[in-house]
């Protein structure tokens, strides 16, 4: 019983951090955010809504710095201030920023928000266990070998789930005419943008998917479909 005592306790460890981590980002924006009222940007999200046959889409500002957008576990999709502000100042297209709408609406869609958080967790769990047992086998260097295991599962898994959410951006912005010039327009912005912005690697940046391999995969699922990117 001793020896399955590591990974009970990891499993417990999962499980509280999954629904603290849950019930701690639902407070962090609620308590920072608003809802966003953009002329201009509510026109194209009522094109994104009228693609996907519901009657508006729900797009909140979070108050921070760094470059991101965001979907939350619950469904909501966040666009942050820092985001926001190079819309305002000229960096960033209306049609640009629709596309960051469109893809964390494919992370809501794909089920990967909520995974996201349970992954999270799973991750830290498993850290913690294999953390521990390695640190018996190889004392000093166990815990090193854990983090960079875990590390290298969450860069493969996060990679993927950028693949699958820009797929689903580039059926949609097509499905809602606005088209995948401004998606991949912004992934050639987006190094640019980020440098040096808020302190944080952005969410954009990290274990995700090189800028060309991304654009090569949406331009490789146009010509499957018989289209081309429309502005």
């Amino acid at each position: 019983m001793l020896k399955f005592t590591p990974i009970l306790l990891a499993v417990l460890y999962a499980v509280g951090m999954y629904l603290f981590s849950a019930w701690r980002t639902v407070r962090q924006l609620d308590a920072n955010s608003t809802l966003m009222a953009d002329a201009p940007l509510r026109r194209l999200t009522k094109q994104l809504a009228q693609a996907l046959g519901l009657d508006d889409i729900r797009v909140h500002i979070y108050e921070i710095d760094p470059v991101n957008g965001l979907a939350a576990p619950d469904g909501r999709i966040f666009i942050t201030r820092g985001f926001y502000n190079k819309y305002r100042a000229g960096e960033v297209s209306a049609e640009e920023l629709t596309s960051v709408i469109a893809h964390e609406l494919g992370h809501v869609a794909l089920g990967h928000a909520r995974r996201r958080m349970i992954d999270f967790s799973g991750q830290n769990a498993i850290r913690v266990a294999l953390g521990t047992i390695l640190s018996r086998i190889i004392p000093g260097v166990g815990v090193y070998i854990a983090n960079a295991l875990t590390t290298l599962l969450a860069a493969r898994l996060s990679r993927q789930d950028e693949y699958e959410a820009d797929a689903y951006a580039a059926a949609l912005l097509t499905k809602a005419g606005i088209g995948t010039a401004p998606q991949k327009s912004l992934f050639e912005k987006l190094e640019a943008l980020t440098s040096g912005g808020g302190g944080a690697t952005p969410a954009w940046l990290m274990s995700h998917p090189k800028t060309k391999d991304r654009i090569a995969a949406i331009e490789s699922r146009e010509a499957k479909w018989g289209v081309g990117d429309q502005s």
